[in-house]
């Protein structure tokens, strides 16, 4: 056997005709993010002409592209071009001034660039120390948003006189704003009741609307709760399908009585099925009773907050405990990004710290700083603060609000098409830009046959890939939803899909 060779440098250099590898070559980034720059710009120049829903099946993908890794690199060129061949076809294109299915996913120049940017940077501040300027940007964007709010000082990280008792985080999304609120509403019940660990979790009972985003109740079951211990309080057109505080107040009396521990209530401004509005001060009212917690679920509604007009939605949310909206759904600012404040900071990361040592510093030890790990699931984070608050030092308050009031008027214009045409009808108040309609039950035609009508128009609309929409079940009645608010809408849209309804619906009666 011959001798090693024993040149340390000899391991690790490469054939002559190789060049090392570079995944962050500064030249490779800017060719690259500069054809991907094109593509963007490009696709929101067509997607006009697109079709909202692709016409793929499940599985189409593995057929076009290999189903293994490849071994061996390959042009950038060649990856762009399978995106947009096999790729895009497969798109529901919620960025398409044709798409009223669901709330809107809104986007915006400012927000595209401060996401790539922070992509780019790939910080991860779980604490402070490891990137001060992601915390402070992401307390600073949090606190702008709760003044444009005009949310009491009492959520805010800062205030005049320094710290502030309360606080902010920017999540992923509405469900683990509600999970990381209900876990520590779940501890304060806990040790209100002098449990002995989670002795007594089957004992505590959570509330809210039968309208409710149905994320709460699968947050509830993570959470721990005991499935029989969730209160669903049925809603009708008296309010609104918002919640009833007389209701709210008998149910969770009779829990009291019965040895239970009322322990969280959810209200929520802008329900997804219906857009209905839970009072939020008379709510907190009725919980303040039990010393139970209230969350409020503003991750649509919120946004129209910003426009005094709507803020009196909000009005009593200086009795909540927490509050969540996400400016990804209305407020221009890309996926993900839901804003949850908490009025003491302290009873979430009480629930939530993890303080290994390998994370101790100085700046945590001083007490000084926040560590948003403290107010999340997870430890790690992305730079999420960046786009918020470049969509907000972008485009300042005044055109943030002119963007809200321009997607409420034209969803007032849907709503005064439908009521000139006797043939459908509005179910429910339109409080924002969603619109919820159907064709009505007249004549000979049965409510089971209204139903069946509007199941098939809504159908014949999507299958034209001209618009998308999408329904709901309100008060037994099979209902559409039309939800104004892609950043790309324009008048011109919402009459050339108001036209198509027409045509569609006398094509299916007549």
């Amino acid at each position: 056997m011959g001798s090693l060779d024993t040149n340390p440098m000899s391991f690790s250099a490469l054939p002559s005709d190789k060049a090392a590898f570079e995944p962050l070559n500064p030249e490779d980034v800017r060719a690259y993010l500069h054809k991907a720059v094109d593509f963007i710009s490009d696709y929101y120049t067509n997607i006009e002409s697109m079709p909202v829903l692709p016409n793929v099946k499940p599985g189409y993908l593995q057929d076009e592209l290999s189903v293994s890794p490849p071994t061996y690199s390959a042009p950038f060129d060649v990856t762009m071009k399978e995106l947009r061949t096999s790729v895009v076809p497969g798109m529901t294109h919620w960025a398409s001034p044709n798409f009223f299915a669901f709330f809107p996913s809104t986007n915006s120049a400012a927000a595209i660039a401060g996401d790539l940017i922070a992509s780019a940077m790939n910080t991860v501040g779980f604490t402070w120390q490891a990137s001060p300027a992601a915390t402070e940007m992401e307390v600073l964007a949090l606190d702008w948003l709760a003044q444009l709010l005009r949310l009491p000082t009492t959520f805010m990280n800062r205030t005049s006189t320094g710290r502030g008792t309360g606080g902010g985080v920017i999540l992923g999304t509405t469900s683990e704003a509600m999970l990381v609120t209900l876990v520590a509403a779940r501890d304060a019940a806990l040790r209100r009741s002098g449990s002995v660990g989670v002795s007594n979790i089957s004992r505590l009972v959570v509330y809210a609307a039968d309208q409710t985003h149905s994320t709460f109740f699968k947050a509830c079951r993570l959470a721990g709760f005991d499935p029989a211990n969730i209160r669903s309080i049925p809603t009708g057109p008296e309010t609104n399908y918002g919640l009833d505080p007389a209701k709210l107040l008998e149910v969770m009396q009779a829990d009291a009585n019965a040895g239970l521990v009322p322990t969280y209530v959810c209200a929520t401004v802008g329900t997804t099925s219906s857009n209905a509005v839970d009072p939020v001060g008379a709510v907190a009212d009725v919980a303040a009773m039990f010393n139970a917690w209230v969350h409020v679920d503003a991750a649509y509604a919120g946004s129209a907050c910003i426009c005094p007009e709507f803020r009196h939605h909000l009005d009593g949310v200086e009795r909540v405990d927490s509050i969540s909206m996400s400016p990804h759904k209305w407020l221009l600012t890309c996926l993900d990004c839901t804003c949850l404040y908490v009025r003491d900071a302290h009873r979430l990361s009480d629930s939530l710290e993890t303080n290994p040592e390998y994370l101790k510093n100085d700046a945590t030890d001083s007490g000084e700083v926040t560590d948003l790990k403290d107010m999340q699931v997870g430890v790690g984070r992305r730079f999420r603060g960046l786009k918020l608050w470049m969509v907000m030092r972008t485009y300042g308050t005044a055109k943030l609000q002119e963007h809200i009031r321009s997607d409420v008027a034209m969803a007032k214009m849907f709503e005064d098409f439908v009521r000139a045409d006797e043939r459908f009808e509005v179910v429910v108040p339109r409080n924002f830009a969603l619109v919820c309609f159907r064709i009505k039950a007249s004549g000979a035609m049965t409510e089971e046959d209204a139903n069946e009508a509007n199941r098939v128009l809504m159908d014949n609309l999507n299958k034209t890939g001209k618009a998308y929409l999408a329904h709901t079940v309100v008060g037994d009645k099979f209902v559409l939803r039309f939800a104004v608010g892609s950043s790309l809408q324009e008048e011109r849209h919402i009459r050339s899909a108001w036209d198509l309804i027409k045509k569609t619906t006398s094509s299916i009666m007549d």
